[in-house]
């Protein structure tokens, strides 16, 4: 399982560069990276200078570096045709154009984000999934979605039963039973996929904002909210920091800024914080993201192994699968034996977890009864069959 590094704030704080900037940092090192966006303004393609789209498209000039930017809204319906299937009736199925999508769930779209997101994340073949999250509040009205269903499936049973008439007679409890079983699935669904942003063996939140008043208010509120739900917040950016210029003006701003800076440090005290100067250019394109990720952390050295790695700002880093010999090794943190499985396709050996197969690198074909499997500290180890 990838490393998943999340970069959240409030819009128009450098959420995208300072996401881009790690990822094509990590991409540098060695590692195999997957950057995600489900922003809607879709502003990495910007950034990288590529453009990116639903499936995960090679970045030019980054040797392991991929990018996908994602529709949430798109696959609403592939994900939960069901659920329209079954709210028709309830809110005017009469209505052939009434789809999902058209259905006011606060959350939804962010859910069909992460649920296409997890489908990466249990791909062994990444080793990190970096995440330019939407703005803060959006990522939020995920992590309530699960209540948020409970509450709102038992209002439109409510509402059908209290409309009464011919309505009521065509659509009765079997219908109201049959929306509620769906919107259940769907709730298992997003408490599956919160149980993985919340593994601090998996998932890093990394809040980004800039030195003004109500940006440090924002990010104070967005910590804790994150920390509510148990997300795992371990550092803060703070962007565009007033250069260290003499002019009165700037030395006014840089006061005002630094007593921000201090602010927010009384109130998070346990997140590393780290501080960029505002630049005296735009920041696009690969080289200026490689002088960026060199300004966030430094360089990132990825030594032989699974890792872990660290790499500032709180965040470690592991391999998604490393091979030594006959051996092959996952990192699957928070993997139970139950959700793993082995089989073997014309030579091929796959690997499911949690119901999705895929295929384990290895250099020869294998038959998955001669492989000997062995989950143990949250590794996975493969021992092939001998040439």
């Amino acid at each position: 399982m990838a490393r998943l590094l999340l970069f959240g704030g409030k819009g128009g704080v450098g959420k995208t560069t300072t996401s881009t900037a790690t990822a094509v940092g990590l991409a540098d090192s060695g590692l195999k990276v997957l950057l995600v966006s489900s922003d809607p303004a879709h502003s990495t393609s910007d950034s990288l200078g590529v453009q990116l789209g639903p499936v995960p498209t090679p970045v030019e000039g980054v040797d392991g570096l991929w990018g996908l930017e994602l529709d949430p809204e798109a696959r609403i319906s592939d994900h939960i045709p069901k659920l329209t299937e079954s709210l028709g009736p309830m809110l005017g199925g009469e209505d052939p154009e009434l789809n999902a999508s058209e259905m006011v769930l606060p959350g939804l779209d962010e859910a069909m984000a992460f649920d296409e997101l997890l489908k990466h994340l249990e791909n062994p073949d990444w080793d990190v999934i970096v995440f330019d999250t939407a703005p803060t509040g959006h990522t939020l009205r995920f992590l309530a979605l699960p209540e948020i269903i409970e509450k709102w499936a038992d209002k439109i049973i409510r509402m059908h039963r209290l409309t009464g008439g011919i309505r009521a007679l065509m659509f009765g409890a079997k219908e109201g039973e049959k929306m509620r079983e769906e919107l259940e699935k769907f709730r298992r669904r997003v408490l599956h996929v919160r149980r993985i942003l919340c593994n601090p063996d998996v998932t890093r939140f990394t809040l980004v904002t800039i030195p003004e008043k109500m940006g440090v208010n924002e990010t104070v509120r967005a910590h804790e909210s994150l920390t509510e739900f148990n997300l795992p917040v371990s550092g803060c950016v703070i962007n565009r920091m007033t250069p260290d210029l003499n002019h009165s003006f700037i030395q006014t701003r840089r006061e005002n800024e630094r007593n921000n800076v201090e602010q927010l440090k009384s109130n998070l005290p346990e997140l590393y914080l780290h501080e960029v100067e505002l630049k005296d250019s735009d920041i696009h394109g690969i080289d200026s993201l490689r002088e960026m990720s060199s300004l966030l952390h430094g360089d990132i050295e990825i030594d032989q192994g699974l890792g872990p790695f660290s790499i500032g700002l709180g965040l470690d880093v592991h391999r998604g699968t490393w091979s030594e010999g006959d051996d092959v090794f996952l990192h699957l943190p928070g993997i139970v034996r139950e959700d793993l499985s082995l089989r073997s396709e014309a030579g091929i050996v796959y690997v499911g977890i949690n119901s999705r197969e895929h295929p384990v690198p290895f250099d020869r074909s294998a038959k998955a009864s001669q492989v000997q499997a062995k989950l143990e500290n949250e590794i996975l180890k493969l021992s092939f069959p001998p040439e």
